[in-house]
């Protein structure tokens, strides 16, 4: 098929279409930017964005559709190598890296802190995980022809087990997964329309649906072939044009070097303002007043209630202005309601005071290696050995589970031959790297504009983005005039890093097309992610459990529509956790990734690379690496130990944050799976 004439037709056709899409889009933007030099408003500007690029998905979902097994699961196996890998690049260019990978690089700069590894452990640990995948996994999984990955556990080991623990595996690590695109899709949905976050959702889940409900996995590669374009544009405009601005030279992974050293001038010099410390010290007396509050609980609660009710009485007496009659009766009904919502609240609110009450906010220097002095005193040398054991322990976990998410194998099921499979790794890994070259010049160069021309502003004539994005979820922004000189300190500004990314073109100054963009970027991120990840689910639900375990006379057409009910059903679950809020998006995926790396890899690998692994190794194995991971993020899960009573300060091995559980998890599931296949080769 590779060489005949009918696929090399084929291909051109593709090319044909890739072009004119490309030309399209292109023109569709020029037109944007005319209407908004002719006065079309902001207010139209982000939902004709929003509504244009979620119709032709859903174009693309309608022109896609399927009832044929072989076309739903694995688009027909006949995706040429550089369309998959634009595909498998927008799959894996998900809301954390498209949102939140340049959040994390500054929030945590290159090496982070003790506690908190450096933004640079993604991109490394994420790009370093495809060549895990090109070597190890997706040719060898791709010549046993499967449909889904607990396929090659029951097709290598046999029995019910090894699939029904790889099905259940693959919708764990998959559901936390989509969760966190779901939060982007509603983050993105509310700014561009201007409604409720969780109405938001529910727009941005009616263009998962149409994408993957219809066409499953066809439908879903050539919308996703679209979304990578999107996604590659509004990622490298902003980028290009701050470093224009700022150094006369757009191309910004080159030139943004030359940012760094200014920053560490700025840094210097933030550090020993008197303004920031006099901001830094009012935080450090909240923190000590929150930690006399969670001394006696209880008295705190009832003193803070009755504070609050006597203020509202007061105000009512004196006939006070209704809105701050209003506002008092808010922050009454905002107070925990029983002593163990108040010990959540004060704590985090104490860590946070704690942590903003150190220089630069609690930010570490963004160009350090890791936190403290390898050669300083025990305290500093603790915590650089501390901050690179996070680091390099994060990164292992990212590069393992990128060689185990299930959604991300599936793709490599969809090329014609095993060479291509091998092709279109490569593609993937450049096409990301389009975008994640980027990542760290966009971290730079923001963090330069916010610290020059941000930081010192009035607060009378701060930018109108500020408040816009406030309003879309308080936690994004928090701007607050701590020492009432009416200037902006740094340690007064705190940015969220889920939207350091969409914010970029309002912060350098672009026109509001160049947002609308970007927010259909990571619109198109989350959305292609979420595609493959619901399918995913509905798979392993499906045809992995239902079909093998619960009614063996389905047949391959009910098969599909089943996973279609079940895909329906998922998205809904998920909305409903994601409007919950649960978590940032970056600590949510980081979190998948560990459960896929230690579920999925150990036995994998054994099982391609040692025939003496046994079923009863995989299926140990499995569960115990899985074991493992979900026990250490649950334990020290804040709000599990507080619904358990436990101490808040957590049960840390080795100082390892729980995100990277799977470096526990991974090293259990090999070391059981190869003991227990040793012992019943012995028996």
């Amino acid at each position: 098929m590779r060489d005949s004439p009918e696929y090399a037709g084929y291909k051109r056709r593709l090319y044909r279409i890739l072009a004119a899409y490309i030309a399209g889009l292109l023109v569709f933007l020029l037109l944007m930017a005319w209407a908004e030099r002719q006065g079309l408003s902001r207010f139209w500007l982000g939902p004709i964005f929003m509504f244009s690029t979620v119709m032709v998905y859903a174009g693309i979902g309608i022109y896609g559709r399927t009832t044929d097994p072989e076309e739903y699961y694995v688009a027909g196996r006949r995706i040429p190598p550089m369309f998959n890998g634009m595909a498998a690049a927008a799959d894996w260019m998900s809301a954390a890296s498209f949102i939140s990978l340049a959040g994390g690089l500054y929030l945590q700069g290159f090496g982070g802190k003790d506690a908190q590894p450096g933004g640079l452990a993604y991109v490394l640990g994420w790009t370093g995980g495809f060549c895990l995948v090109a070597l190890l996994i997706a040719p060898h999984l791709r010549k046993l022809n499967l449909y889904t990955v607990p396929d090659y556990f029951s097709l290598r080991f046999g029995g019910r087990w090894p699939r029904v623990i790889a099905a259940f595996a693959a919708v764990v690590c998959s559901f936390t997964y989509v969760v966190a695109q779901i939060y982007g899709i509603g983050l993105i949905a509310s700014r561009l329309t201007g409604v409720q976050f969780e109405i938001g959702i529910l727009l941005g889940l009616g263009g998962v649906l149409l994408c993957s409900f219809l066409g499953g996995m066809k439908a879903i590669t050539w919308t996703q072939v679209a979304q990578y374009v999107i996604v590659l544009l509004a990622f490298l405009i902003p980028v290009s044009w701050l470093a224009y601005k700022q150094l006369g030279n757009p191309a910004a992974p080159l030139v943004y070097g030359n940012q760094l050293q200014k920053i560490a001038q700025l840094e210097k010099k933030l550090a020993d303002d008197p303004a920031e410390r006099e901001v830094a010290a009012i935080y450090l007396k909240r923190a000590h007043e929150y930690e006399a509050m969670l001394r006696d609980i209880e008295g705190s609660l009832q003193r803070a209630r009755a504070a609050a009710q006597s203020r509202i009485r007061t105000l009512k007496a004196q006939g006070a202005d209704s809105a701050l009659i209003v506002q008092a009766n808010r922050e009454l009904a905002a107070l925990p309601r029983d002593a163990a919502g108040a010990r959540e609240l004060w704590t985090r609110a104490m860590h946070e005071s704690f942590e903003r009450s150190r220089p630069l906010g609690g930010l570490p220097p963004h160009s350090q290696a890791f936190a403290g002095d390898p050669d300083g005193t025990p305290e500093q040398r603790e915590a650089y050995d501390t901050s690179r054991r996070n680091f390099l322990a994060l990164m292992f976990c990212l590069m393992v589970g990128t060689a185990g998410l299930p959604h991300l194998l599936t793709r490599y099921y969809t090329t014609p031959t095993v060479a291509e499979a091998r092709s279109s790794v490569a593609w993937s890994l450049f096409f990301i790297a389009l975008v994640y070259l980027s990542a760290p010049a966009l971290a730079v160069l923001v963090k330069f504009e916010v610290m020059h021309n941000l930081v010192g502003s009035s607060f009378d004539s701060l930018p109108g983005w500020i408040a816009q994005w406030a309003k879309v979820d308080a936690s994004l922004i928090s701007v607050a005039d701590v020492n009432g000189d009416r200037i902006l300190q740094w340690g007064e500004i705190r940015l969220g890093g889920d939207m350091i990314m969409l914010a970029t073109p309002e912060l350098g100054g672009l026109p509001y097309v160049v947002s609308g963009l970007v927010a259909a970027g990571g619109l198109a991120a989350a959305l292609s992610t979420a595609d493959g990840l619901l399918l995913t689910i509905s798979n392993a639900l499906v045809r992995d459990v239902y079909c093998h375990e619960i009614n063996h006379h389905v047949t391959p057409e009910q098969r599909v529509i089943l996973s279609k009910f079940a895909l329906m059903a998922v998205a809904l679950v998920a909305a409903l956790v994601a409007s919950f809020k649960p978590a940032e998006i970056l600590p949510l995926v980081s979190a998948s990734f560990s459960l896929a790396a230690s579920a999925f890899v150990p036995v994998m690998v054994l099982g391609i690379f040692w025939a003496g692994t046994t079923p009863a190794g995989a299926v140990v194995g499995m569960l115990g690496g899985l074991g493992v991971t979900v026990y250490y993020m649950l334990v020290n899960a804040p709000a599990f130990r507080a619904w358990a009573g436990l101490p808040a300060s957590g049960d840390l091995w080795f100082a390892i944050q729980p995100i990277s559980a799977g470096v526990f998890g991974v090293p259990a599931g090999f070391a059981l799976a190869v003991a227990v296949s040793l012992l019943k080769r012995r028996a």
